[in-house]
């Protein structure tokens, strides 16, 4: 009924449908195990990154103080929220308002990050870079 090419060919799919099932169990059993708890705090890759994220976090904070003509910044997203409001669209206002209000907190929040960075600038250069910590 069937020919030798289609019998080989379903042998083959079926061999290779019961590999991936063995490689799938395999996989979901490796999955149960938990990872390995850390072995320090991190401390000299964070001080080398310090630059970086200094840089990232000035860039944020420039981007939310710039005026209403930059994407992103809080004067923008104000100007949007009073538009809705002229315009009667309540709900467009409201969805708006939290927007702002979220990103005003994001300003604060990346104040903060900024004054804690210093101070792990200060402990990197202290501590040699994190090496001691190592």
């Amino acid at each position: 009924m069937y020919g030798r090419r289609h019998t080989r060919t379903l042998l083959a799919g079926l061999a290779a449908t019961a590999v991936l099932a063995g490689t799938a169990g395999t996989a979901a059993a490796d999955a149960g195990t938990p990872p390995a708890a850390p072995a320090g705090d991190g401390a000299k890759a964070l001080c080398k990154r310090v630059p970086k994220v200094d840089r990232r976090i000035e860039r944020a904070l420039k981007r939310l103080d710039a005026g209403a003509g930059t994407r992103g910044s809080v004067a923008r997203l104000q100007k949007r929220v009073d538009n809705a409001r002229k315009a009667g669209h309540t709900e467009i206002a409201t969805y708006l308002q939290n927007r702002l209000t979220s990103r005003k907190s994001l300003r604060t929040d990346l104040q903060q990050r900024q004054k804690d960075l210093t101070a792990v600038r200060t402990w990197c250069k202290d501590d040699d870079g994190g090496k001691a910590a190592s």
